[in-house]
């Protein structure tokens, strides 16, 4: 307490409000010591993570597209189908232990894994220690800065990373003439060459040909660089001096005695597309890199910023959040975080978290094909934690929670994107695997699309490699982008055509049950295992509630789009028959939702995945009004797993409980998602229970940024829920929030909402809509319907609707 006393009285000495703490900056008044506290740039493609070092400042750079590998094979395992009959026969005859071990013949490769590009150094020759130091991101205008001073001159820098001009900018400037001095440096993990020429750093290099998931541990070969093989990056760094002179050594580029210069950053690989060979077929990342300098060099610091600002604040500025009034003193980021997790208010970061998770998006979304992964585009170890991959049991799906409903919706189609890359290799998997027509993904995906279960080939647990549910849930995606839009083109072109794919496998997959009913077989839920009446613990079984919750999210949406298109009629027979005959779900005898097909107890009860709930959220096939003792079973499934888990898990159960309307229990869940966690660096623990750390980072742990995402999107699922036809106005609203405003967030149907309210009751509201249409809004005991042509914005005061 004494601390933040001091810092506050700081703060009213220097001119600054001490209760003025703000929704849009993350500050700090030390540099970084480790990645969970650097502060993160990006602009889709090229991602930064600046530490802000006096002495020398450290900044790790990405590319979205540097991977590992090359091209799946995707007829790695041409016969693996030919080992279900097996399978199905071992499950039949109730032998679940057969059916683990069969498993492993319907295994293939592991995924690639997100290389980092190099770590940046600026050397300052400084070596007395600075006052009245700080760093800062602003999330209003994606710019960071570092300011301090030593023996009485001010050094500032300023760090963006530009999509406009696709470089980053970093602009030093000293306030006494010729007192700044700095020298560049580069390094990087992958195999790589320097060279300086015309004032310029160039870096060239590749990435392995493979590198194996860090779970693996220390084994042999794992990683592999082939020079001849993997993806070609090249890095260009140039330096635009006022005044002063450019200095250069055999590695290294530099200012001596000036008082600003700019460090314009250009970096590109050779990838040309997931089906494409990067050192044969690829891109030529040096001219790529070289152009991108070119264009930016010849323009000023503010043409450059100007534009990016421009570009940015364009998505940014869509939505705004007002909390009510706060009392929370203005504190270094990581110093608000530890007094919040000791229970004290913060609206402001609340909001700030919220803002933070849609920053991250339009920083690490904007390259096609590639979206999002298990870091974003943030990634400091050449064997990330998990591979940094496409993890599609739950993680690259949360990523994209917030894209529609927080008014991102461009963002999202890296995501689509790569659902179709996805579709070409998930044909042949889906043949090769499991006999089937259509497409499928299975647990783990990369940017080259690979949609095979993993395991190599026979070692994985299936407990997690051999969930084949991937594309049934990633093909939701493509319905919610058109319900959200009312984009009629995307659905008929782009949407409809792989929602029948991922529709055609699931047909061809479902089997029938001893009561004629639909089922999967063999089926796992999603990394937990279940223990039978014979007290075998395992992991297949055949009818698991996720599968089926999933198929019938898949089966609905498709049967809606067959109807909005006229097309498939004959398609569309065969999915409402097959609907109908779908295995019901189940409420066990402890009046939990049932996870397994029998009542069976789990190994874990208070497991990470409630993959089960997924008709609750993100579906639709369970809701408290329509479907209330299923949503009371997803209810007590909750309370018997508790809230202590992992970040994301986290995330998704606070969106789980905003559905039930308990918004002062996700609202508990929010705060809990913002405990404080001490950086530990690359540590993949569960032990902690999710948190966040200094940089606003989701501490899984160790980093994913899912948990930013999901706790993002819950955000807005307490305030505003939709199906097609009908908008929820404050569903889920907590009592912490009773009163606020926000502005700009969508609704399924196409419309944009903006509202304010007091003592937990709307007030009024501005409702806008994309395309035709017509919806009921709800708020506690009143509704109103409206009907909205395109372009049509209509101001509905609330206090005044009859109930």
């Amino acid at each position: 307490m004494k601390k933040y006393i001091l810092v506050v009285i700081s703060l009213i000495f220097s001119g600054i409000g001490a209760f003025a703490q703000s929704g849009n900056t993350l500050w700090y008044n030390q540099p970084a010591k480790h990645f969970e506290e650097s502060l993160v740039l990006g602009n889709g493609k090229m991602g930064a993570s600046v530490f802000g070092g006096v002495s020398s400042d450290k900044i790790y750079l990405n590319d979205a597209t540097l991977w590992s590998g090359g091209p799946v094979d995707a007829n790695m395992n041409p016969e693996a189908y030919k080992n279900l009959p097996a399978l199905r026969e071992a499950l039949k005859n109730e032998n679940y232990k057969l059916a683990d071990q069969l498993q492993s013949k319907l295994q293939g490769k592991y995924s690639e894994s997100y290389s980092p590009l190099g770590t940046l150094f600026i050397d300052f020759k400084q070596t007395a220690n600075p006052q009245d130091y700080k760093r800062e991101l602003n999330i209003g205008n994606a710019v960071s800065k570092v300011k301090y001073k030593i023996n009485g001159v001010t050094y500032t820098r300023e760090y963006f990373v530009s999509y406009p001009d696709q470089v980053m900018i970093i602009k030093l400037t000293s306030s006494k003439k010729a007192a700044l001095n700095f020298n560049i440096r580069f390094e990087s993990l992958l195999k790589y060459n320097l060279s300086i020429g015309n004032s310029v750093l160039k870096a060239k290099g590749y990435a392995p040909v493979h590198a194996a998931p860090n779970y693996l541990g220390n084994i042999p070969d794992s990683v592999v660089f082939d020079e001849k093989k993997g993806t070609r990056f090249t890095t260009f760094i140039k330096i635009k001096n006022s005044d002063g002179i450019i200095v250069t050594s055999d590695n290294t580029l530099g200012v001596e005695s000036a008082s600003e210069a700019l460090i314009y950053v250009s970096i590109a690989t050779s990838f040309n597309g997931f089906d494409k060979d990067p050192a044969i077929d690829g891109v030529n990342d040096e001219n790529l890199a070289k152009s991108q300098l070119d264009k930016a060099f010849p323009k000023s610091f503010q043409e450059l910023k100007s534009s990016h600002l421009a570009d940015y604040q364009k998505y940014f500025n869509r939505v705004s959040l007002n909390l009510g009034k706060t009392d929370a003193p203005d504190l270094p980021t990581n110093e608000r975080l530890k007094r919040y997790s000791e229970g004290k208010e913060d609206k402001n970061l609340e909001i700030l978290y919220f803002q933070y998770g849609r920053y991250l998006l339009i920083s690490s979304s904007r390259t096609p094909g590639v979206p999002a992964n298990l870091q974003g585009i943030w990634n400091p170890y050449l064997r990330p934690p998990w591979s940094s991959n496409y993890t599609t049991n739950i993680n690259v799906e949360e990523n994209y929670w917030l894209a529609e409903n927080a008014n991102l919706s461009e963002m999202i189609w890296p995501l689509l994107t790569f659902i179709k890359n996805a579709s070409a290799t998930g044909v042949i998997t889906a043949q090769t695997f499991y006999g089937c027509k259509g497409w499928v993904t299975c647990h783990n995906s990369d940017i080259w699309a690979m949609s095979n279960p993993v395991g190599n080939f026979g070692s994985g647990d299936p407990v997690w490699a051999n969930w084949n549910m991937g594309g049934t849930w990633l093909s939701t995606n493509l319905w919610e982008h058109y319900i959200f839009t009312k984009d009629i083109d995307f659905l008929k072109n782009n949407g409809y055509p792989l929602m029948k794919g991922a529709a055609q496998f699931c047909l061809d997959w479902l089997v029938e049950d001893r009561e004629g009913k639909l089922i999967t077989s063999p089926s796992t839920s999603p990394e937990n295992k279940y223990i039978s009446n014979a007290g075998y613990h395992g992991a297949t079984l055949y009818g698991g509630t996720a599968d089926l919750a999933m198929i019938r999210e898949c089966f609905t949406q498709t049967i809606e789009a067959c109807r909005i298109l006229d097309i498939d009629a004959d398609f569309r027979t065969k999915l409402e028959n097959a609907l109908a005959r779908l295995h019901p779900y189940q409420i066990g005898k402890k009046g939990n939702l049932q996870e397994w097909y029998y009542d069976w107890e789990d190994e874990d009860p208070q497991h990470r995945h409630q993959s089960h709930l997924f008709g609750l959220f993100p579906g639709h096939s369970i809701d408290p009004i329509r479907t209330p003792e299923l949503a009371n079973a997803c209810r007590k499934t909750l309370e018997i797993k508790g809230d202590r888990t992992t970040g994301w898990s986290k995330g998704w159960r606070i969106n789980l409980w905003a559905r039930l309307g308990d918004g002062n229990h996700a609202y508990k869940m929010y705060r809990e998602l913002l405990k404080y966690v001490d950086p530990k660096g690359e540590d993949p623990s569960y032990s902690f229970g999710g948190g966040t750390y200094p940089n606003l980072f989701d501490a899984h742990p160790p980093f994913q940024i899912d948990g930013n995402f999901g706790g993002a999107a819950a955000v807005i699922e307490m305030l505003v829920q939709s199906s097609e036809n009908e908008i929820h106005l404050l569903p889920a609203l907590p009592d912490a929030w009773e009163s606020g405003s926000v502005k700009g967030i969508c609704a399924r149907g196409g419309y944009v909402i903006s509202m304010d309210w007091t003592q937990k009751t709307l007030k009024s509201l501005v409702i806008y809509a994309k395309a035709d249409g017509k919806t009921t809004l709800i708020s506690g005991d009143k509704q109103k319907e409206v009907i909205l042509k395109k372009g049509q914005k209509v101001e509905i005061d609330w206090q005044n609707i009859k109930k």
